[in-house]
């Protein structure tokens, strides 16, 4: 079987929305952008704290932040994308009433930001409480030997040291958020997948849609696994520049003031 390839269709005329198809695609790149960063700004902040909640030495916190892990890490991606889109609305009036004046898209896209944030961020969780677990014990008594209270120690010595350690992980977190994000063209949102077969549904050039739709995740992944690399090579000589026992300033924890 040949196939004819039709790179042209690129350029055609959308009957639908009066642009090309290339810059529709243009426009799914960029909301799966924009989704891939709030997502993972989402799933960092409420990951590190709930990961540093499954450290602490208060059982119900722990048991409290541990059932939290366990909901957003056992119920699959695409049925808490529909629970957050078509069930939670309706649950919660406010919701409902800020979801029915509001632009759709607009709707789409913070629902599935919150979504594969907070999926995500169980995850980062489990890899904050393993970092902080793998850090020296004297790390915390250092910090409050010089009079830093216990929010100060995870800022400034701890939480540092730990992104350290957890950077790969981190590195690979990111990535399958970036193809989560295709998750959300069940609830309609238009970014590169919805794009991809809304294109070829339209001109029947399947082949084609995909194959650029496969090379552009291809593109932004490679580029955040490349931004990450480079993030942990310049911790990893900032740590090798600073010593062992260098603190989250590069200078010796136990020489601070």
């Amino acid at each position: 079987m040949n196939y004819h390839w039709n790179w042209a269709v690129f350029f055609q005329i959308s009957p639908n929305y009066g642009v090309s198809y290339l810059q529709l695609f243009l426009n799914g790149v960029a909301v799966t952008l924009g989704l891939s960063a709030s997502s993972w700004l989402i799933a960092m902040a409420s990951g590190s704290v709930v990961g540093i909640l499954r450290t602490l030495k208060s059982w119900p916190v722990r048991m409290l932040a541990l059932c939290y892990v366990q909901i957003f890490r056992g119920i699959p991606l695409l049925v808490q994308m529909f629970l957050w889109y078509f069930i939670l609305p309706q649950l919660v009036p406010a919701l409902k009433a800020w979801a029915n004046d509001t632009d759709a898209g607009i709707v789409q896209f913070t629902l599935a930001s919150i979504c594969l944030g907070l999926y995500t961020s169980a995850r980062i969780a489990e890899q904050v409480r393993s970092g902080l677990q793998a850090l020296p014990p004297g790390q915390p008594a250092a910090a409050a030997a010089l009079g830093m209270r216990r929010l100060q120690a995870y800022r400034h010595v701890l939480l540092p040291q730990t992104y350290r350690i957890i950077m790969p992980p981190l590195t690979s977190e990111t990535m399958n958020l970036i193809k989560n994000t295709s998750i959300a063209l069940t609830i309609g949102l238009a970014e590169i997948t919805f794009r991809s077969r809304e294109m070829g549904e339209t001109t029947f050039a399947y082949f084609e849609s995909f194959t650029i739709a496969t090379f552009a995740y291809i593109i932004i992944a490679l580029a955040a696994n490349r931004a990450s690399a480079l993030i942990e090579h310049k911790l990893r000589h900032q740590k090798t520049a600073a010593g062992p026992h260098a603190g989250s300033t590069g200078r010796p924890l136990a020489s601070r003031t």
